[in-house]
């Protein structure tokens, strides 16, 4: 994939490196405005995003719950979890983090769309056409993981932890940060290993990987997977199985993706050659 920067707008010609800082200045500046105003909107709608949201999974009557108890007849976090905050200034500092934390969530589509900008000029105009829809299928995806670790990990991670016991005589006293790194971190970490087939799609267009390489460590990919399993969820196997039969399932997807993508450019290339040789051909007789 060759890059040539075009001035756009401006003018013609190929940009500066200066101006390409200077474009790409205004992309960051973009996305980061973007993340402050949704990081403020999530500030301001405290109650909305603490008693709805964050502390929904952690109770008994949450969906997932509900759904487990229904369907399987198991029950989680029936046993009620009190958080703690143990700093004068703790409670303030939580609700700016998970501010912040819900402005990144939320600002995701806008931070890939003007990365996206500042990337889409370097591409030949077909690779910008097979790359069309990038910013909306990335974003299905985090979204999708992010739901995914919400709705289904971060309940079953809870319940493990919370009511493991090494001892009777020791009583859990969580504190409200500690809930909250170990939900976020499961939302973020679901959300970004569901880019899998992105990753595939962008890796194969600029020639690092090919279907039959993805096809020939499969073994290791699974390895790797239990391995991303294990240290998204906590140390039970049914959370891990949960984790791991999505990823297995996008790795698959990820091989197909791949396979068109280089049938895709065996195509592109046999019809340049093709050109190529009718213009040689041309101007041979001419």
């Amino acid at each position: 994939m060759a890059f040539n920067w075009k001035k756009g707008k401006k003018g013609d010609g190929e940009m500066s490196f200066l101006e390409h800082l200077e474009e790409l200045r205004w992309h960051i500046i973009r996305s980061i405005a973007a993340i402050v105003i949704l990081m403020v909107v999530a500030f301001v709608f405290k109650n909305v995003i603490f008693n709805y949201i964050i502390l929904a999974p952690k109770e008994h009557d949450f969906i997932t719950a509900r759904l487990l108890t229904r369907l399987l007849n198991v029950s989680i976090n029936t046993k009620e979890l009190n958080l703690i905050s143990i700093k004068m200034s703790g409670q303030i500092t939580t609700h700016i983090i998970v501010s912040l934390v819900a402005g990144l969530i939320a600002a995701f589509p806008v931070v890939i769309w003007e990365f996206w900008k500042f990337f889409k000029p370097a591409l030949h105009s077909n690779e910008a056409k097979y790359a069309r829809g990038a910013v909306f299928y990335s974003s299905l995806l985090f979204f999708t993981g992010v739901l995914f670790g919400y709705f289904l990990l971060a309940p079953l991670s809870i319940h493990f932890l919370s009511s493991y016991e090494i001892s009777e005589d020791v009583v859990n006293q969580i504190n409200i940060r500690s809930y909250i790194g170990t939900l976020t971190s499961i939302c973020l970490a679901t959300g970004i290993v569901f880019e899998l087939p992105i990753i595939a799609f962008f890796l194969t267009r600029i020639g690092i990987i090919t279907p039959q390489f993805m096809r020939k460590y499969r073994r290791h990919s699974i390895v790797v997977i239990f391995i991303l399993a294990a240290i998204i969820t906590p140390p039970d196997v049914f959370s891990q199985m949960l984790v791991c039969i999505p990823l297995l399932i996008l790795y698959e997807v990820s091989i197909g993706i791949s396979w068109r993508v280089m049938k895709q450019k065996e195509k592109d290339h046999a019809e340049f050659m093709k050109d190529d040789s009718s213009a040689k051909t041309e101007n041979v007789t001419t």
